[in-house]
């Protein structure tokens, strides 16, 4: 379908969102969460799509946050539904069983911090800017910041982001834990997408059994994710790319995956 807020292409099992309003710096408002929502479906449809990986239109913004001029005219309740949306669309990309990319090529700011949280993981240009700034307008983050932060890079450090609204360039970021590569502004795509190829040629059932456990053990004790760990691995004994990867191995040459989930 046509979108008119967001770039949506595929290519070789790799599907790339590009968050697409440059001159609102990629801001969210609610037209492009019903679109990125619309996009999610479609990827989850599709078989083929191995890989998602996100960015921003333009060489400033990944998303500089959620739309403010549409924000500073919500009453409570409007707020609510608001947040309630953009939490559900942010949940259902981190629940995406395919492996997610976040490739941020500038400000991911407020709800930008909060989209690229919820992908498994971030590659950064050494312009980036990440940052939870709502505590500047008054208000705290609405879009799962509050939650996913604390997860990734501990309370303490999540605290001091959130209660001050300080901005970490890229560099920083990284150096919390919270972006794994930190690239030139002109080879962030080139890395993302070389990493992305590397996943997607990867057995599709074992890749999301391997997200589905580490997202889900990551809510439990350790003996009972060690138990979701070894029935995932079972089942993923019984896939075409088990045998392939297993034969590849013993005939000493590449393993080739192509087996389906059904």
């Amino acid at each position: 379908m046509a979108y008119e807020n967001i770039l949506f292409e595929t290519e070789n099992g790799i599907a790339t969102i590009t968050f697409n309003r440059p001159k609102a710096l990629n801001a969210l408002n609610g037209a492009l969460l019903d679109e990125f929502s619309l996009a999610l479906d479609e990827i989850s449809g599709n078989e083929d799509i191995r890989v998602l990986v996100l960015t921003g239109a333009g060489d400033k913004s990944f998303v500089a946050g959620a739309d403010i001029t549409e924000l500073a005219t919500f009453g409570p309740l409007q707020a609510k539904v608001f947040a309630r949306k953009g939490q559900a669309v942010i949940s259902r990309l981190q629940e995406l069983a395919i492996p997610v990319i976040a490739a941020v090529n500038g400000f991911a700011l407020g709800g930008g911090s909060e989209m690229a949280l919820a992908c498994d993981f971030i590659y950064a240009s050494e312009n980036a800017m990440f940052g939870l700034p709502e505590i500047t307008l008054g208000i705290i983050p609405g879009f799962g910041g509050t939650q996913r932060l604390p997860r990734l890079v501990g309370a303490n450090m999540a605290k001091e982001m959130i209660f001050t609204g300080k901005k970490l360039p890229a560099a920083e970021a990284a150096k919390i834990g919270m972006v794994n590569k930190v690239c030139a502004p002109e080879s962030l795509m080139e890395e993302v997408m070389k990493t992305a190829g590397m996943i997607a040629a990867k057995g599709k059932v074992s890749l999301r059994a391997a997200k589905e456990v580490v997202n889900s053990g990551l809510g439990t004790d350790l003996g009972t994710g060690l138990n979701m760990e070894c029935d995932a691995f079972a089942l993923c004994m019984a896939s075409e790319d088990a045998k392939e990867g297993t034969t590849a191995f013993l005939e000493k040459r590449k393993a080739v995956f192509t087996g389906k989930l059904k």
